[in-house]
């Protein structure tokens, strides 16, 4: 068996003051969830509620990017979440409001052509 001093040689020498307190251990887990939040979340959020209101305010004639990269104009809004768009002269097709990436910029390389 094991004696007393050899326990203590082998798990350390308890603390001088007793236990230490527990907030302190977990306050660099606290600091770095929130430096997470204000650097990864609360923009992704922002983005994303500036995307939805971007999509409602859609109407007819809008040039909008839809997911994939396709860039296209609006025709016409259906009222089950989806709207009728134009990718060329004679292509309309029906896409889901949540398809919607974002607006053209005004200066995007199917105006200049």
């Amino acid at each position: 068996m094991l004696e007393y001093s050899s326990l203590i040689a082998i798990g350390g020498s308890p603390a001088a003051g007793g236990d230490a307190n527990p907030l302190t251990s977990m306050f660099p887990m606290v600091l770095i969830f929130l430096v997470f939040y204000f650097v990864m979340f609360r923009p992704m959020q922002t983005k994303q509620k500036k995307l939805e209101e971007t999509v409602a305010a859609l109407k007819p004639k809008d040039k909008v990017i839809i997911n994939p990269g396709i860039y296209a104009e609006v025709v016409s809004l259906l009222e089950d979440q989806t709207l009728v768009v134009r990718l060329d002269e004679k292509t309309k097709i029906r896409v889901l409001k949540s398809a919607v990436a974002g607006l053209q910029d005004p200066t995007s390389e199917t105006e200049n052509k």
